[in-house]
């Protein structure tokens, strides 16, 4: 894509007058227009007081003869016209010397072209470096895009391109963290609701294992009484029978037998006793006992396991535990139940479940639950500390996970640095040497120059516009001085103001030239503020001719080939206008320059100026941008408006009006005479044979409507009936074009619609 060449002068920021703020970027050649009072010579001021100007690297306003031609200029150089001081040359008679001045300035326009070169691979290579840093952060950005939607808060103050990847080339060591931990450890520390939560119980110590009665439920328990009803309960292994019986029925039977209600021998109760001896009893007693001891503790155990789960952190999982939960409240339960049987029946074995093993499992998960409770507690209770070490060990994360990239960066940054470093050695080896030629040049010079060389060639320019009232010559006795001088020799005490101004511009013109001085001539910026203020058509002809043979010395600096004049002493030039008239003469040729022209418009409203950079996407590569003059006269407006209309009856207009102003007023024919031309002696240009059918009309037709006005009082359309609506604008373009093809004035079509 094409771009805008930098000079001298890159930037102008105008803070002066109307101005604020307004920024210019000017390239090597500069065209301003505005009207009086605009702002103009403000721009003119601020170059030539160096205010607000940004140089090329390794250059400044000392490196320059910074030349501007306005009102100012011609009031201090003019207001004596016998004290005009000379203009450097330099002579033609030492041609040695000369040829050395040429060598050297040769070699040191070599040195400025690798110093330009040079910088413009630097500024390529610092475009490159910044389209790495914006892959890099485009690329961080992208893969980062899970981390920072999981850990938001995490990256606070980090949330754009740069900010981000700047942050993960800080990180010196890149840890990959195991990511279910940093997730727990993230939703706790920057959680607004999270607290503290209370630990888990355990069990605790129970002492039913040491009762007697816990070693009974193993054993038959029967009585070692020895009556004689004792072991005939014995024998009937009714013991238990008995026993229950008694218990259940004694004192409330009134003597008699619950089952089959016959009077009980009153020794009965002393009988019953004797079966079960005093160790049996004891016994029954400890089971009894046990079975107490063994619930209540049971009881306990499972209201403290229970209330565990009240109130829980909730990021637990809690399955496993309320599986053994459920697997020790089934044992318990089935304990008591065979406790209870024990103690019905003594004489049976009682076989318990195993719980103290479910307890030590539950204990376990106890131990892996506080875990994980404690360690939220921990982020709670240092939460500030807390979130900074989460924040450090995810940016660690993403560090390890950018590794490769972070590493092409780097390395792609430094090889893009190693070059730059090497040719700003080059641009600072070639900035040296040339300033050591310019003063070589500037000792040679000072051997060879002089003044008359101007002298004779402002005469003959005034001579050649036609002012013959007075000439320059050097004044008799002081060295370096000219002064205006009337036919009759009396030195001139008036000149009118197109003449004062007419010999001010030529006296500038030698001066960009040459010098004030006898010391090297240096490089010029020019800038022109209004230079043809009440010139007669004459002067403003040759001072407009001056000014493109300015231009075009400029122009070498950038085009190195088929010079149209000499020389490249003009770096930069300025040229400033509100006439017309001037800016059209100037300027023509100039718009296709895009890379080394720039035009401008200069406005005020409401007291505030602004300047624009008249330029506009090309029409032909819709990429690429192009120049546009905001100063055209009435015809080159008409072919500016043909090349962007797009509506049928709209271009037609503005065909028929380019056709009649250039066929007719420019070129002298008769309408007739181009419609005789065109459609009778170049019928077979528009009229499409296609073989087997019937001629193809259409582009015929429409020449004749585009021409059936030219010259045509009567507005009849040669009796052709023709729907002019019912073509496209593109149609319209195409056989305008075969118009001028048919007039032999291809030449001319092709420069008004830029195509030379």
């Amino acid at each position: 894509m094409s771009t805008k060449m930098p000079s001298a002068i890159e930037k102008i920021t105008l803070n002066a007058a109307t101005f604020s703020g307004a920024v210019v970027t000017p390239t090597f050649i500069n065209f301003f227009y505005g009207r009086n009072g605009a702002g103009k010579t403000t721009i003119a001021q601020a170059i030539k007081e160096n205010d607000s100007i940004q140089w090329q690297q390794g250059k400044s306003a000392a490196d320059y003869d910074v030349l501007v031609y306005d009102q100012e200029f011609i009031s201090n150089n003019f207001q004596n016209y016998g004290n005009l001081s000379g203009v450097f040359t330099v002579c033609e008679t030492n041609i040695e010397i000369q040829n050395q001045v040429e060598t050297k300035s040769t070699r040191k326009d070599d040195l400025g072209r690798q110093y330009r070169e040079a910088n413009d691979e630097i500024h390529k290579k610092e475009e490159s470096k910044t389209s790495v840093v914006a892959s890099f952060q485009g690329g961080c950005w992208d893969k980062s895009k899970a981390m920072r939607e999981r850990f938001d808060a995490a990256f606070k103050g980090k949330k754009h391109k740069d900010t981000l990847a700047e942050q993960v080339l800080s990180i010196k060591k890149p840890v990959e963290h195991d990511m279910a931990a940093l997730e727990a450890l993230y939703d706790v520390a920057f959680s607004a609701d999270s607290r503290t939560y209370r630990e888990f119980s355990k069990a605790g110590a129970v002492t039913y294992g040491k009762l007697p009665g816990r070693e009974l439920m193993g054993k038959t328990v029967v009585s070692s009484s020895g009556t004689p009803f004792a072991n005939f309960i014995k024998a009937l292994h009714a013991t238990d029978w008995v026993r229950q019986g008694h218990s259940h029925f004694a004192g409330q039977t009134e003597g008699k037998c619950p089952y089959c209600q016959q009077k009980l021998p009153a020794n009965f109760e002393k009988e019953i006793s004797a079966c079960f001896d005093a160790q049996y009893q004891q016994d029954i007693s400890d089971i009894a006992k046990f079975q107490q001891v063994y619930e209540s503790e049971m009881n306990a155990i499972r209201e403290r396991l229970h209330a565990n789960m009240t109130d829980t952190l909730p990021t637990l999982d809690l399955t496993d535990y309320q599986v053994k939960l459920a697997l020790l409240e089934s044992s318990i339960t089935i304990n008591l139940q065979r406790i209870a049987a024990k103690i019905k029946e003594p004489t049976t074995i009682a076989a318990l479940e195993d719980t103290d093993t479910i307890l030590i499992e539950i204990g376990v998960l106890i131990d892996d639950i506080n875990k994980q409770i404690k360690a939220n507690n921990d982020v709670v209770n240092a939460k500030q500390t807390k979130q900074t070490e989460c924040r450090d060990s995810v940016w660690e994360h993403l560090a390890f996970l950018l590794k490769d990239d972070v590493a092409s960066y780097n390395a792609s940054l430094t090889a893009l640095q190693t070059e730059i470093d090497a040719l700003s050695k080059t641009v600072k080896q070639t900035l040296a040497e040339g300033r050591t030629l310019a003063n070589e040049i500037s000792d040679l010079n000072k051997q060879v120059v002089n003044t008359k060389a101007t002298i004779d060639s402002i005469n003959a320019l005034l001579t050649d516009s036609g002012f013959q009232g007075f000439s320059l010559r050097e004044k008799s006795g002081v060295q370096n001085t000219y002064e205006v001088i009337r036919p009759d020799g009396s030195v001139a005490e008036k000149l009118s103001e197109g003449e004062r101004n007419f010999i001010a511009f030529l006296y500038f013109y030698h001066l960009v030239r040459g010098s004030h001085t006898s010391d090297a001539v240096k490089d010029k910026i020019v800038v022109i503020d209004d230079p043809v203020s009440s010139m007669d058509s004459g002067a403003l002809f040759i001072v407009s001719a001056l000014v493109r043979e300015m231009i075009e010395v400029c122009y070498n600096n950038t085009h190195y080939l088929d010079h149209k004049v000499e020389g490249d002493y003009i770096k930069q030039i300025f040229i400033l206008t509100h006439n017309v008239y001037f800016h059209r003469e100037i300027t023509y040729h100039q718009v296709n320059r895009y890379q080394s022209v720039s035009f401008y418009i200069i406005r005020k409203t409401d007291n505030i100026s602004n300047v624009t950079l008249c330029e506009r996407q090309c029409a032909k590569v819709p990429t690429e941008q192009e120049n546009y003059n905001p100063v055209q006269n009435s015809y080159a407006a008409l072919w500016s408006e043909f090349k962007e209309v797009d509506s049928p009856i709209t271009v037609l207009n503005v065909v028929r009006r380019i056709l009649e102003y250039y066929f007719l007023q420019l070129c002298g024919y008769e309408g007739t005479d181009i419609r005789k031309i065109v459609l009778e002696d170049n019928k077979d240009k528009f009229v499409v044979q296609v073989e087997g059918e019937q001629p193809d009309y259409s582009r015929y037709h429409l020449a004749a409507s585009m021409l059936s006005y030219i010259n045509n009082p009567t507005g009849i359309s040669d009796g052709l009936n023709y729907v002019e609506d019912c073509v496209d604008a593109e149609q319209y373009k195409a056989v305008f074009k075969l118009i001028f093809e048919s007039l032999h004035q291809e030449q001319h079509y092709k420069m008004m619609m830029g195509q030379e």
